[in-house]
């Protein structure tokens, strides 16, 4: 799978995206009101408050009887220069004054009655005055002159980086703050919105884990889902219809064959009865009824799943009796020994008696079809509600004996069998609730165990 495949968080991605957003949202309309008060006259963009304060208190001395004068430098020429109107008024506090221009009468006489304030912005009121009149600004500052007061228009020409500096201090007082808020807002409240909105998803994600393949006609939820992922979840029930479908044609087609192929095998059997004994004879016997098994275990699969659980009180005492009775004459045949150890009070279970009885078939002719043909074959019936087949052939090995209860598997690939029964066997048994495993038997050789839910007496 490639990085780009790889699965992403959607609460991390919309919470990222949306702050992305918010940020160019938010510099985009600061960008906008600076423009607006620029074009209106409320800010001048060009001007910078303290220069004019600046070049004076660089520029200012005192004379020889303790008067303020002004040293001619350079920066004062240029500021002279590039600013026609230009005006300031200077005051210490023994009284000495200078000043340069045409001072505003507004300004000239409040200088003493800001002595005890280190600096302010007179301005004008707003709706009311022409926004392009210059404010004042009064600032106290130390100079080679000592602490004056000065008094000047907010005028002179911005430099580029007091201008950057100026700019971004303004971006982070107004936007910054306000950026962090919804940031902070969009990284709480966007979790909240995504899991209560995929809330009904969790729903039908379980719906969706509990599907299993005895459970057809199964579909999920599309209630309380949003939108833009019911597509999807419509998609996947068409799907389920599709494989419904698929596997009942399956499951007639299995059906069918298996009813077609009863009367061949019944007339088998019976050209096999009319050839004369010997070993030859005795395995085509075999065959026919490891087919015949097989015949019905299909049917047996096909009623119960059909019918769903149809089950009724089973005694698995007289199955394994049954099974070992119409065995033993194959299973000496083949040169077994056939040993049933059961107890003599019923062990119940609730089930199919048929199926049931087909499984544990199959167990014993698996164990005559693939053992020594010598030693013996015993079927055992414990509690609470079990049975186990042992033989005392090779065994399985431990690494295998996930894989025999597969379709089609075998252990030789050169084997006579089909690699159908044990999976039917498995079939049957997980049908009525039970499982189905293979150890080690006593004596060398197999012992697979059929474990069922046992009745439960009130």
């Amino acid at each position: 799978m490639s990085k780009q495949d790889d699965p992403y968080c959607l609460r991390s991605r919309l919470s990222w995206r949306l702050l992305a957003l918010q940020t160019a949202i938010l510099v985009a309309l600061v960008a906008v009101v600076l423009a607006g008060l620029c074009a209106s006259g409320f800010v001048l963009a060009e001007r910078d408050e303290d220069r004019v304060i600046d070049v004076v208190q660089r520029a200012l001395a005192r004379d020889a009887q303790g008067g303020l004068i002004l040293r001619q430098t350079s920066e004062l020429k240029q500021l002279r220069g590039e600013t026609p109107d230009l005006w300031f008024l200077v005051r210490d506090k023994q009284g000495h004054w200078l000043s340069e221009g045409t001072v505003p009468a507004e300004f000239a006489a409040i200088g003493g009655g800001l002595d005890q304030i280190s600096q302010a912005r007179l301005g004008w009121q707003l709706f009311e005055d022409d926004p392009r009149k210059a404010a004042a600004r009064m600032k106290r500052v130390d100079t080679d002159a000592g602490n004056v007061q000065v008094i000047t228009a907010t005028q002179g020409r911005l430099t580029g980086a007091k201008a950057l500096f100026m700019t971004s201090i303004a971006f982070l007082a107004i936007a910054l703050p306000g950026l962090v808020l919804m940031g902070s807002a969009t990284f709480i409240a966007t979790p909240m919105i995504v899991r209560r909105a995929f809330r009904g998803l969790d729903t039908t994600a379980d719906q969706a884990r509990r599907i299993d393949i005895h459970q057809r006609g199964a579909r999920l939820s599309v209630e309380q889902i949003p939108l833009e992922v019911v597509p999807l979840v419509t998609a996947v029930n068409d799907a389920l219809a599709r494989l419904d479908q698929g596997y009942a044609r399956h499951k007639r087609f299995v059906a069918d064959a298996a009813h077609e192929l009863r009367t061949p095998i019944a007339i088998l059997n019976t050209r096999l009865e009319s050839l004369p004994s010997g070993p030859e004879k005795t395995r085509l016997l075999e065959d026919a009824a490891r087919l015949a098994t097989l015949t019905e275990q299909l049917l047996d699969i096909q009623r119960l799943d059909r019918c769903g659980h149809p089950f009724a009180r089973v005694d698995l005492v007289g199955i394994a009796q049954s099974v070992a009775a119409d065995l033993a004459p194959l299973a000496i045949a083949a040169g077994y020994e056939l040993a049933l150890d059961s107890p003599s009070t019923p062990i119940e279970t609730i089930g199919d008696a048929a199926a049931l009885e087909r499984a544990l078939t199959n167990l014993v002719q698996n164990a005559i079809q693939h053992g020594p043909r010598r030693g013996t074959i015993g079927i055992r019936v414990g509690r609470p509600a079990s049975i186990e087949v042992t033989d005392e052939g090779a065994g399985i090995p431990a690494d295998q004996r996930e894989q025999i209860f597969e379709p089609f598997y075998r252990l030789k690939p050169l084997d006579r069998g089909a690699g159908l029964g044990l999976n039917m066997v498995r079939e049957i048994v997980l049908l009525h609730g039970g499982h189905v495993t293979v150890a080690d038997g006593p004596n060398g050789g197999a012992c697979f165990r059929v474990t069922l839910p046992p009745i439960r007496e009130n």
